[in-house]
C-alpha cells in the first residue's frame, strides 16, 4: 500500500456515547480482515496529560510501555487490538501549545506571529500524521475528544477539515458519533438532535461520511432514510448502535451493520476476506455463559466512580471468561472499613483485591483489608499502592513494628517501610516524574510468581513513587513475607507474597494495563482460579 489512509471519528450532541469503542470495533474489524491499523486520541484540554488529573476528574490515568500516562480510552485501544500503544497514540491541548510555544521560545517562527490557525493547527496535524508516516499501519483512526461545537474542540476539528483537503479524495473520511434519543411521553425516537450536530459540524467546514447513531432503541428505516436525506450522507452510511450487555459485543453489532464496509469502500480498499472474529466470539461465548461465580471485593478510594478503576474491572472480565466464571466485583470503599465492621463489610467475598491509589485517605481501611484476608486465608491481590500497604499491614501485625508506615503517609515514622524512591527526592514537578511504563523483573524459582508467570523474567508497566525500604526486606523475609520479583537494574522489590496462604501476592506494578481479550493477564486469571477454588471448600 503507498498512502496510509485516515479515519477521523467525532462526537455530537453529548459526551460519553462511546466514541472509543466505536473507534475500537471499526479497529479491531479492520484488523480482522487483514489491515494494520492503530487508534489515536486528541484530547481538548490544557493538561499535558492526564497524570496530574484527579480520578475522580477524568476516570483512570493509563500507562504505556514508554512511559506515556494517557487517557483511559487507550486501555480500549490495546484491550481490543492486542497491540501496545504508545505516547504518539495520545496527544493533549497541552501538549500541542507546550510543543509550539517551546518552537517560538527558541525562535523557530523567524519572527511570524504566532497564532492558532496555521500553526497550533499545523502542530496538530503533523501529530496526527506521525504514526502514519511510520511506514507501520495501513490506517490510522483519530479519535476527537469532546463533541463538535466545543470552544475547546475548534482547532482539531479546524485541522481535520485541512487534513482530509490535503490528503485528497478516498485517503481520508470522517465518521460523526451522535445520539438518537428516545422520548418516552411521545413514544419515539427523535432525529432533531443529530440534525443539529451534523450542522454544527458542517459549519465547521466538515461533511461527515458515516453517520454512527447511539440509540436504546432499534432504528427504523424510515428513520434511516430521513437521516441520511438531512444529513446528506449515504443511506448505507447510517449506522446504528444500539445498547449491548457488554462492551466487547459491539465489533459484532458494527459488523452486522456493515461499518467496515462502507470504510473501505469510501477509502477506496478491498474487503479482502471476511472479519476472522473466531477467538473473539470464544471470549464473549465464555463470557456469556460462565459455569462459575465469584465475588471479588476491590477495595479502593475511588469507587464512587467505576472508570477510576476501569482497566482493574476490564481486565476481570477478560480473566473471568478465560476461568467460564462471572466475576462479581463488589466495590467497598476503604475509607469507611475498620476494626469493628471488618467482617461485616468483607464477609462472603471470595478474593480481596486491595487498589492503586495516591494519599492517606482510606489507607487504614485498606490494611485492615489486607489483614482480614490474610488471617482469613482469603485470596489476595495487592496492586502499587496495595502491595505496599500488605508490607506495612506485615512489618506492624508480624514483626511488631506499630508505627510501621509509609513516607507518604507519614514522612515521621521510625519504621519508614515504605519509602520516597531516591531518584524521588529531587524532584518538584509532579507531571511525568513518577517510575513509569515498562520495567524488567526477575522471578524466583518455586514461587507463586513463578507458578503464574511460567517464567523468570518478565515486563511490566509501572506508575509509582514510593517503594518497599530494601532495608525491611532481609527482616520481613525472614519472617515469611517472601520478595519473589525483584527489578535488575535497581534490587528494587517488584513482588511480595506469602507461602502458607492460599493465594497471597503484592506487585508494585499495574498488571491490568496489559490485560487484554486475546492475552488476560495471568496474575488475574490466577487470582480468579484461587477464588473459585475458595468458593468451593
Amino acid at each position: 500500500m503507498n498512502q496510509t489512509k485516515y479515519i477521523f471519528v467525532t462526537g455530537g450532541v453529548t459526551s460519553s456515547l462511546g466514541k472509543g469503542i466505536i473507534a475500537a470495533s471499526l479497529a479491531k474489524l479492520l484488523q480482522a480482515r487483514g489491515y494494520r491499523t492503530t487508534i489515536q486520541k486528541f484530547d481538548p484540554y490544557l493538561n499535558v496529560d492526564p497524570g496530574t488529573l484527579n480520578p475522580y476528574e477524568h476516570g483512570e490515568c493509563y500507562v504505556t510501555d514508554d512511559g506515556a500516562e494517557t487517557d483511559l480510552d487507550l486501555g480500549h485501544y490495546e484491550r481490543f487490538l492486542n497491540v501496545p500503544t504508545s505516547q504518539a497514540n495520545n496527544v493533549t491541548t497541552g501538549r500541542i501549545y507546550l510543543s509550539v510555544i517551546e518552537k517560538e521560545r527558541r525562535g523557530e517562527f523567524l519572527g511570524k506571529t504566532v497564532q492558532v490557525v496555521p500553526h497550533i493547527t499545523n502542530e496538530i496535524k503533523d501529530r496526527m500524521q506521525l504514526l502514519g508516516n511510520s511506514g507501520d499501519y495501513d490506517i490510522i483512526i483519530t479519535e476527537i475528544g469532546g463533541t463538535v461545537g466545543d470552544i475547546e474542540s475548534l482547532p482539531y476539528i479546524e485541522s481535520v477539515r485541512q487534513l482530509v483537503w490535503d490528503l485528497g479524495e478516498n485517503n481520508a473520511i470522517v465518521i460523526h458519533l451522535t445520539l438518537v434519543p428516545y422520548l418516552a411521553a411521545a413514544g419515539e425516537l427523535k432525529t432533531k438532535p443529530t440534525q443539529h450536530s451534523v450542522k454544527t459540524l458542517m459549519e465547521s467546514g466538515i461533511k461527515a461520511d458515516i453517520l454512527v447513531c447511539r440509540t436504546e432503541h432499534e432504528i427504523s428505516d424510515e428513520i434511516r432514510n430521513k437521516l441520511a436525506l438531512f444529513c446528506n450522507v449515504k443511506r448505507e452510511a447510517v449506522i446504528q448502535s444500539i445498547d449491548a450487555s457488554t462492551i466487547y459485543e459491539v465489533p459484532n453489532l458494527m459488523l452486522e451493520e456493515g461499518l467496515d464496509v462502507v470504510a473501505l469502500k469510501k477509502l477506496d480498499l478491498p474487503k479482502k476476506a471476511a472479519p476472522d472474529l473466531k477467538n473473539w466470539n470464544t471470549f464473549l461465548r465464555r463470557l456469556k455463559f460462565p459455569k462459575h461465580t465469584v465475588n471479588i471485593g476491590l477495595i479502593g478510594k475511588y469507587v464512587e466512580m467505576q472508570d477510576c478503576y476501569k482497566s482493574i474491572l476490564e481486565a476481570f472480565i477478560h480473566s473471568g471468561a478465560a476461568n467460564e466464571t462471572k466475576v462479581n466485583v463488589i466495590s467497598i470503599h476503604s475509607e469507611f472499613i475498620d476494626a469493628e465492621n471488618i467482617k461485616e463489610k468483607l464477609s462472603g467475598l471470595d478474593g480481596i483485591l486491595v487498589a492503586p491509589g495516591f494519599g492517606e485517605r482510606g489507607i487504614e481501611g485498606k490494611i485492615e483489608a489486607i489483614r482480614y484476608a490474610r488471617e482469613n486465608k482469603v485470596p489476595f491481590f495487592g496492586i502499587c499502592l496495595g502491595m505496599q500497604m500488605s508490607i506495612i499491614e506485615y512489618s506492624r501485625n508480624i514483626l511488631g513494628l506499630a508505627d510501621a508506615n509509609s513516607t507518604e503517609m507519614n514522612d515521621k515514622t521510625k519504621n519508614p517501610v515504605v519509602n520516597l524512591m531516591e531518584d524521588q527526592k529531587t524532584v518538584t514537578d509532579k507531571g511525568g516524574t513518577m517510575r513509569l511504563g515498562a520495567w524488567k523483573c526477575e522471578i524466583t524459582p518455586d514461587s507463586l510468581a513463578y507458578k503464574i508467570y511460567g517464567k523468570t523474567s518478565i515486563s511490566e508497566r509501572h506508575r509509582h513513587r514510593y517503594e518497599y525500604n530494601s532495608q525491611y526486606v532481609e527482616q520481613l523475609q525472614k519472617a515469611g513475607l517472601i520478595s519473589s520479583g525483584v527489578n535488575p537494574d535497581t534490587g528494587l522489590v517488584e513482588i511480595v507474597e506469602l507461602a502458607d496462604h492460599p493465594f497471597f501476592i503484592g506487585v508494585q506494578y499495574h498488571p491490568e494495563y496489559k490485560s487484554t481479550v486475546a492475552n488476560p493477564h495471568p496474575i488475574f486469571v490466577s487470582f480468579v482460579a484461587a477464588a473459585v477454588k475458595a468458593k468451593k471448600k
